[in-house]
């Protein structure tokens, strides 16, 4: 009878490297997570049923709560969310075939961690401003103000166009001054796509360590002189998910 059961991989790190014995995994209940070594590295793992399906919210957080934890004591490439092998030899053949390419990104990940930079525009202000700089847009707010849907149809459709121009626009402008902001404190940076229409920033940031303090003291005095405007928020130190993971160098 086939094996019913897999290895869910978390992430590749330095083979010295250990797991709590309060370490949770993935799976109702959640399974322990092991250590598997190979050379200079080890990967994180737990033991998962082949046919269980991955994906629900709290499997996300483990695997999330697990890289990061893992990110404030050691380097670490993250494994994409759902990768199951079929048992430890599986994972032998991983280490072995990438070891050195993996160990050199753990190298250059030594005492680096990500942080997310991510605000959204108060949409009165940001709506405001663009309309009391823009005369046209200004006119077709005063077509449609007071008049039912039906009738300022086409209006509201050209407005509301002129407006998510201006706030992709705006939002373009705002990673850029946050990226010459804070720059100076960080190794690389990543935007990241919109994850609302009204996005004023996101982007990712990889931090070192002994810039941390002088980066989140940068990113409080921009969040500072935008707080009318937008509301932004930190969010880290992460593992390293918008710089390289492992299947970034085995692809």
């Amino acid at each position: 009878m086939a094996d019913t059961n897999g290895l869910f991989i978390y992430g590749i790190v330095p083979s010295d490297v250990e797991t709590t014995p309060d370490a949770e995994g993935v799976g109702n209940p959640p399974g322990a997570v092991t250590v598997i070594r190979h050379g200079e590295l080890a990967a994180l793992v737990s033991a998962v049923g082949l046919e269980e399906p991955m994906g629900r919210p709290a499997d996300l957080t483990a695997y999330e709560q697990l890289l990061n934890g893992t990110a404030e004591v050691a380097p670490v490439l993250p494994v994409r969310f759902g990768t199951v092998v079929t048992g430890e030899d599986a994972v032998d053949e991983l280490l072995e075939a990438h070891h050195d390419r993996f160990a050199g990104a753990l190298d250059e990940l030594e005492n680096r961690r990500q942080y997310i930079v991510h605000g959204r525009f108060d949409e009165s202000a940001v709506v405001g401003g663009f309309l009391a700089e823009n005369a046209s847009a200004a006119a077709l707010a005063d077509q449609v103000r007071g008049r039912s849907e039906a009738e300022s149809r086409e209006q509201r459709i050209r407005l509301g166009e002129m407006i998510g121009q201006a706030v992709e626009l705006r939002r373009e402008a705002e990673n850029r001054s946050l990226i010459e902001a804070v720059g100076r404190h960080t190794v690389a940076n990543v935007a990241r796509p919109p994850s609302h229409e009204l996005d004023a920033v996101n982007v990712a940031f990889l931090v070192g360590a002994d810039d941390e303090e002088e980066f989140v003291r940068a990113v409080e005095e921009f969040a500072e002189q935008r707080r009318d405007l937008i509301r932004a928020r930190l969010r880290g130190p992460l593992a390293p998910y918008d710089f390289v993971s492992a299947h970034q160098l085995v692809e």
